[in-house]
């Protein structure tokens, strides 16, 4: 029996990570599109995906927040459409088709405490949220919830997203251009080294809920130590204590370990490794440099 070729339709058309999905995408010969159409809107969801007709949706889209999730704390019911209502809707459509779909979520759900705590075990897949200090995580905690159960769907917690260039969008950019920073240690993802994995395990119909992150965890000062040694030789900052950042921003920010061990053993079946987060980011910051970003 003949395998049909792959058809991918990126949700979330405009945003950042659907861009380099796209640009993946089409890198690879793979027969790709991108919708901006509204996720809650249940009538044009059906639309679109029975004009496109595609065998894989990735959704890159929802709600985060401009510039950041304190945005979300002031518009609780658009952050609710998008990211609950507008997300399962859309996961709801794809499973009543037939059609495999990959979310792209966060692992900006959890926080350090006594079983989890700094230098200590991260937290895994199956652990329950325990982060309710910004609204934006509140809901990206309850939806995965249900959306687990649609046995459609594969669920990839993104933390703290890095591209090889300075968009605003990347977590590097936006400390860079901090006042001052916290120095707590994070799992980060390199979309470097990450986006590939996302389209392997879609393209394998693989669902449920992974850790989407390079292996181990970095503190903002390491992080801006090899910015510093390989980007820009200039750079300096100034660190300051979590109650001193909680008197500038509206909403808490998640700080975490994430366990990347259900993963690593996945990806060992395709005979692919993602680097830990030291190396990944020597790695990110020596393209950085060769192409002249800085």
């Amino acid at each position: 029996m003949a395998v049909s070729k792959p058809v991918f339709l990126i949700w979330g058309g405009e945003g950042w990570v659907a861009a380099h999905l796209k640009t993946l995408l089409e890198s690879q010969g793979k027969e790709v599109y991108s919708t901006t159409v509204r996720m809650q809107n249940r009538e044009a969801v059906t639309a679109e995906l029975e004009k496109v007709m595609p065998t894989h949706v990735l959704n890159a889209a929802g709600s985060t927040g401009r510039p950041n999730v304190d945005w979300c704390e002031d518009h609780k019911e658009e952050t609710v459409r998008n990211n609950v209502i507008g997300a399962l809707n859309l996961t709801d459509i794809c499973f009543l088709k037939g059609i495999h779909i990959t979310v792209f979520a966060t692992g900006c759900i959890y926080n350090y405490d006594d079983k989890h705590p700094v230098g200590g075990p991260g937290y895994a897949e199956t652990d329950k949220a325990n982060f309710d200090g910004s609204f934006y995580s509140e809901t990206k905690a309850h939806v995965e919830e249900v959306m687990k159960y649609y046995t459609n769907c594969l669920i990839l917690r993104l933390r703290m997203p890095v591209s090889d260039d300075l968009h605003p969008r990347n977590f590097v950019t936006k400390i860079t251009k901090y006042e001052r920073v916290v120095d707590i240690p994070n799992s980060n993802t390199i979309l470097h080294d990450l986006l590939p994995v996302s389209i392997l395990l879609a393209e394998h119909n693989e669902t449920g809920i992974y850790n989407f992150t390079n292996p181990g965890a970095i503190s903002h000062n390491e992080v801006l130590s090899l910015f510093k040694q390989y980007v820009r030789p200039s750079f300096t900052w100034k660190n300051f204590t979590l109650e001193e950042q909680s008197k500038v921003i509206k909403a808490g920010r998640s700080n975490c370990k994430l366990d990347t061990t259900k993963l690593s053993n996945k990806l060992k079946e395709y005979n692919f490794e993602v680097p830990e987060i030291y190396e990944a980011y020597r790695n990110c910051f020596q393209r950085m440099a060769a192409a002249g970003v800085n």
